[in-house]
């Protein structure tokens, strides 16, 4: 049985340019459009391959900025024939443009009590609608930082999946009462039965995972880890992206690493999309469920020379430029 990927990317503004005091076209571009590798760049790279992704889409921005903006992020995705699911980062709910960030609300999730959360979720979706975008079926909280209280919110508003579990980030963050190495899609008890979809986790380190996210592991960890899948007979493998990790912190630059990193791995999945394809949550897959996958094990060499590349990245794209005199 093949093994489904869910190619996940949080679409969200980034908290630090409204931070430091960017206007809303500033944000957007720098967080959505960053120099040229962003939401655009990466739509086209998945039509030239044919793979599916899903985009999560935080639409609580504009509660400071106005619907505007989300709804572009939404038609942008839509047209180019991906799906959009629900996002949220909670930070935003009380805040003003132009403020440099001063009014926020609590940004984890998981600090909301149960009540607190079902409000936040209701307001997300009305947003995220009234953007352009189907009725959402699948959610991911901002940060991972999701708790029980969370899936039951989901539940009860009518929510299928929820792919906030990410062992990596476990017990801080992600606080769904999960094993942290749990990778396989699990049915919750709830009395709706919402399916959670894990991120996928590698053990980089004996006794140490990682989050297969593009930012986080070098192609070949990427590659080791879908074999793995494949061969291991995965139920699903969950990979996370955001719309403006192919370019520096500031969004004023390209980060040559990551960059090739996405377009090696989507050629990857493209070659593997026999036994490893690509799926939306709307397809609604037939998943095996409660499965006991094993994250793919550690490798030292392998480890060592994604931190090298990690080393290069961080010092050559994340480095102010010069000035030219």
């Amino acid at each position: 049985m093949p093994t489904p990927v869910f190619l996940t990317i949080d679409t969200e503004f980034a908290w630090r340019h409204h931070a430091a005091g960017l206007d809303c076209e500033a944000i957007y571009a720098r967080s959505l459009e960053p120099a040229g590798v962003g939401l655009g760049y990466q739509l086209a790279e998945l039509a030239r391959h044919d793979l599916k992704a899903c985009f999560f889409v935080d639409p609580m921005p504009a509660l400071a900025f106005g619907v505007a903006p989300v709804r572009r992020m939404v038609e942008t995705i839509l047209a180019a024939g991906q799906e959009v699911q629900l996002h949220l980062h909670p930070g935003w709910a009380l805040a003003r443009a132009g403020d440099h960030g001063a009014a926020h609300g609590r940004f984890d999730l998981c600090t909301y009590d149960l009540a607190e959360q079902t409000a936040l979720l209701v307001q997300a979706t009305a947003l995220l609608v009234e953007a352009g975008a189907p009725d959402p079926i699948a959610f991911r909280a901002g940060s991972y930082a999701a708790n029980d209280d969370t899936v039951t919110a989901l539940a009860k508003l009518g929510f299928a999946y929820d792919s906030s579990h990410n062992g990596s980030q476990a017990p801080g963050r992600s606080r769904i009462s999960l094993p942290a190495r749990q990778i396989a899609p699990i049915r919750m008890p709830t009395e709706t039965g919402i399916i959670e979809v894990p991120v996928t986790v590698i053990e980089d380190m004996r006794g140490r995972i990682r989050t297969f996210q593009l930012c986080a592991l070098s192609t070949g960890e990427s590659y080791d880890a879908l074999e793995h899948a494949a061969a291991s007979n995965h139920a699903a493998v969950t990979i996370v992206s955001h719309g403006f990790e192919l370019a520096n912190r500031r969004g004023t630059r390209a980060n040559a690493v990551h960059v090739r990193r996405f377009q090696a791995l989507c050629t990857i999945l493209a070659e593997m999309r026999e036994g490893l394809p690509t799926v939306h949550f709307a397809d609604r897959p037939d998943l095996a469920l409660n499965r006991e996958d094993v994250p793919l094990g550690p490798d030292p060499l392998r480890t060592r020379w994604r931190q090298a590349q990690q080393l290069w990245s961080n010092w050559i794209s994340e480095r102010p430029q010069s000035r030219r005199r």
